[in-house]
């Protein structure tokens, strides 16, 4: 059976980390895209990813490249491009810079790989992955964005930092928009089966779920100019490889709703099921009064920034 090949639209930060995990995970051939002043660079990084192999095994083959024709009929597309946060700025402070970038990426996807499958990490995120979408025109099933993924392994490290206890053992969701409304789930997290609120005040809980929300613009400020790459790359290789192996991993992602949870046209962060047939299903579940409050706020906000992006 031939190799998956898994496209890496820009070789940021972000992307050079996409590459080097895709690639220990033997999940296919990688190919790291980024413009033609950047190309230098992506080649570069790429040649230092195979010149790895030999210490640590894989034998995925790695390139780097400018040109749109290079990555026809990949499998897998993982969007990283536009400019990062500093500090100071919101995640929608990008949006007229990266939206532009993103319409193009979505018309040389579609032209290039119109059968493939996208997850899209670029902010502001709810924004870009509803362009993705609305530009390419590709079913809801091929595109998903990278929010409620990271956002759970951040609240799944916060609890386990709390409790001293293993993350392996944490189990948490976070709904809604990847921003500053997002809405962790507490009465769902436990440490082995165990409800977090049996082990952790309430009160610290509230602040954890805080620190949650505000994590990404946490570590903007400690870099001061930049943001998350380790984390956020990890997330989105977990989503990769829940479709390239079939895996049927439920994963928050946001997915576009069609009346789950009371959403309808927007893509906002759900548990998922991705599989070989990508987006296969958004599992729903009854939320308490407050979850809905805070799931409504988070939806106006997402609405606010899609309505700026004028599709």
């Amino acid at each position: 059976m031939s190799r998956k090949t898994i496209a890496l639209i820009g070789g940021g930060q972000i992307g050079g980390n996409l590459a080097l995990l895709a690639a220990q995970k033997e999940l296919g051939n990688i190919i790291i895209f980024d413009i033609p002043k950047a190309e230098g660079m992506v080649k570069g990084k790429a040649l230092d990813l195979m010149q790895l192999r030999p210490h640590d095994g894989y034998d995925a083959n790695i390139t780097g490249t400018s040109n749109w024709k290079n990555v026809k009929d990949a499998d897998v597309f993982i969007i990283t491009a536009g400019i990062p946060r500093k500090p100071g700025m919101d995640r929608e402070d990008l949006l007229g810079i990266n939206l532009g970038i993103m319409k193009d990426v979505a018309q040389n996807i579609k032209e290039q790989a119109p059968r493939s499958f996208v997850i899209v990490i670029s902010n502001p995120l709810d924004a870009m992955v509803y362009a993705f979408h609305k530009v390419s025109g590709f079913p809801k099933n091929q595109v998903v964005g990278m929010a409620g993924a990271l956002d759970s392994t951040r609240f799944r490290t916060f609890i386990a930092m709390e409790t001293g206890y293993s993350v392996q053992d944490v189990t948490c969701m976070v709904l809604g928009g990847h921003g500053d409304t997002m809405v962790p789930i507490t009465r769902l997290a436990t440490i082995g089966g165990v409800p977090v609120a049996d082990l952790i005040p309430a009160e610290r809980l509230s602040e954890i779920e805080e620190r949650t929300r505000f994590a990404g613009s946490e570590i903007v400020k400690l870099f001061g100019n930049g943001s998350a790459y380790y984390a956020p790359a990890q997330s989105a290789i977990e989503m990769a490889e829940s479709y390239i192996k079939d895996k049927k991993r439920v994963i928050p992602c946001a997915s576009l709703c069609q009346g789950e949870f009371g959403v309808d046209g927007y893509f906002i962060g759900v548990p998922t099921v991705i599989g070989s047939g990508g987006v296969e299903r958004i599992l729903e579940f009854e939320l308490q009064d407050h979850e809905k409050e805070a799931l409504h706020d988070t939806l106006a906000a997402v609405q606010k920034i899609v309505s700026e992006t004028g599709l």
